[in-house]
This record gives C-alpha cells, sequence and structure tokens, in this order.
C-alpha cells in the first residue's frame, strides 16, 4: 500500500471519512450546471440509486506523501459535517479520488442536486420582488445555517447569492463552505474573477478574519433581497471600501485594522447615511439588523447566533 492510499486508509479507519466502495464512474453528468471561480459543477444522474446530484471536480497538487494534509483535513470535516444532517447544510454524499497527471489527484465531491440557488431565485421574482416575510424566512435560515458551521469551527469565506442554494420549497441550503482551502490549488485555473461585492472590510483590507466575515456577507445579501441588486458593486478594493463607506461612514480610527497597509487617512471622512436612502423598502427593524451586520468592526459585529435574537425575528415587522 502505498502513501497515499494509507491516508485514505486511515481516513476509513478513524471514520473520518466513509469513503464508499464506489467511483467517479456511477454519476453520468447530464448537463454542466455553471462555471465558477473554482471550476465546472456538473448535473449527474448516480446509476446505482437513479436520483440527480452535483459533481464538483477538484484538482489537487499531491506532495510526496501524498494528497496534502490540509486537503485530507478539509474533506475529512466536511464529511463530519454530514452525519448531523442539518436542514440548512447541503449534504455531501460522496467523494471520489482518481490518480490522474504526475502529481495531481481528481477529487470528485458529489452533493445533493438542488435546482436554483438565490440568485436564481430573486431574479424569477416577479414585480415588486420577494414579500417581506419570505425575506425574514430566508435570512433566518441562512443564519440557521451558519450558527451550525461557526459552532463546528467552519468559516464559509465566500459567502453570496450564489452560494446559497434554495428548494422548491423554500428552503436554504448552504452550498461551497470549507472548500477555500481544497480550492486554492484550482484558482489560477479559470478567468472567472471572484466577486468583491460581499467581502467584509477585514479581507479587503488584507487584515486577519474568522466567522465575522460571514456575517457582513449575510448583512450584504439581506439588502440585495430587499433592493434585488446587490447592495456594494465596487470594481476594486478600495472602490469597494468606498461604496462601503458610503452607507456606514468612515470608521473610526480605533477600529482601524493595525496590520494593514491600507491606511484610514487614504479615505475622505464621511458621516453615515439612514439605510432607508440605500434601501427604501426596508423596515426599521430590518434596518436595525442589517446595520449590526455591517459594523465595520468584527469584534463588533454580531455573531450568527446573536442576529437570531434580534427583534426583527420575534416580531411581525411592519411595513413602510
Amino acid at each position: 500500500m502505498n502513501s497515499f492510499q494509507a491516508k485514505f486508509s486511515h481516513l476509513e479507519a478513524v471514520g473520518s471519512w466513509e469513503m464508499e466502495q464506489s467511483s467517479v464512474t456511477q454519476y453520468e453528468p447530464v448537463a454542466e450546471i455553471g462555471v465558477g471561480a473554482y471550476g465546472t459543477v456538473y448535473k449527474a444522474r448516480d446509476s446505482r440509486s437513479g436520483k440527480f446530484v452535483a459533481l464538483k471536480n477538484v484538482r489537487v497538487h499531491r506532495d510526496e506523501d501524498g494528497l496534502p494534509a490540509s486537503t485530507v483535513r478539509e474533506v475529512a470535516l466536511l464529511k463530519r459535517l454530514e452525519r448531523f444532517d442539518h436542514p440548512n447544510i447541503v449534504r455531501l454524499f460522496d467523494v471520489c479520488a482518481t490518480m490522474r497527471a504526475d502529481r495531481e489527484t481528481k477529487v470528485t465531491l458529489v452533493f445533493e442536486h438542488i435546482d436554483q440557488d438565490l440568485k436564481t431565485y430573486l431574479e424569477k421574482a416577479p414585480a415588486p420582488g420577494i414579500p417581506a416575510e419570505t425575506i425574514k424566512d430566508l435570512t433566518k435560515q441562512l443564519l440557521n445555517g451558519l450558527v451550525f458551521l461557526h459552532s463546528h469551527g467552519v468559516v464559509h469565506r465566500d459567502l453570496k447569492p450564489e452560494n446559497i442554494l434554495v428548494t422548491s420549497r423554500g428552503q436554504v441550503k448552504l452550498a461551497d463552505f470549507g472548500l477555500a482551502r481544497i480550492y486554492n490549488c484550482q484558482m489560477a485555473l479559470t478567468p472567472v474573477v471572484v466577486t468583491l461585492w460581499y467581502r467584509a472590510p477585514e479581507v479587503l483590507l488584507q487584515s486577519t478574519y474568522a466567522t465575522p466575515v460571514d456575517l457582513w456577507s449575510t448583512g450584504c445579501i439581506f439588502a440585495e433581497m430587499f433592493c434585488r441588486r446587490p447592495l456594494f458593486c465596487g470594481k476594486s478594493e478600495v472602490d469597494q471600501l468606498e461604496k462601503i463607506f458610503d452607507l456606514t461612514g468612515l470608521p473610526p480610527e480605533e477600529d482601524w485594522p493595525e496590520d494593514v497597509t491600507l491606511l484610514r487617512n487614504a479615505f475622505t471622512s464621511r458621516p453615515p447615511q439612514s439605510v432607508k436612502n440605500f434601501i427604501p423598502e426596508m423596515d426599521d427593524l430590518g434596518a436595525s439588523l442589517l446595520l449590526e451586520l455591517l459594523i465595520f468592526s468584527p469584534k463588533k459585529r454580531v455573531s450568527a447566533i446573536n442576529a437570531l435574537q434580534h427583534p426583527y425575528f420575534l416580531g411581525q415587522s411592519s411595513e413602510v
């Protein structure tokens, strides 16, 4: 047994990665779903069950001992989370590894297939858009999914409408979480640019970050469900920050991270604006929640579990 096989066998032995005796040939691609920054996603049919699944192929460069330990840890974590079968997390059915060219392995992740993401859901909504109570329900489900991920030490890091799936019954399922480190080696293989529009300030400034980045992204998505367009459409990191400060105001000096090269004095001072100026469709309680999600300092930003306790979710929100 070589080191590559041994690493997979060890995972099976400890129960971290319950590899089934299947290969990628069990899944027959029937259509290309979409192309993103991390590669192509296919709709496929499971020849054993007859059900549709979604395939994500990841090319991973092997080190001398086989697959990099970081990749093994990430996939093991995904499989471990699968045991909880959380209603707001997309299911990972299978993982198949195929040896390819020298020092490369193709890892195929087999997920449950859901027909639409939140971006498509919003585009399909007839005028004047999604009802306020539906937005509240979708946001609550999104936060419930984040509470689960964060409680298990998982930061999504790339939360956006395309990574939030919505079933035909309105059930939200988070997808593509925990995959950023697996995909790092593949980032240069596609011309698709990862959008800046949902990135937290600490990410834009290239500072340290943790679970609060997902709450910032949630705020951007929450606003987009009301106005049916992205809240901050920057063309660069600096432009994105400018657009953020147009709403939130320039943060105080004490909140500016110390470990960044872009200084606060590079931006014009400005006061915060009313949420109603940007999103007139949002009521007062929704605006209050949004401002807690869009706090510049990650230390002061609301957590997922505390956001669920916000008055916005506790009663009937009034229409503007």
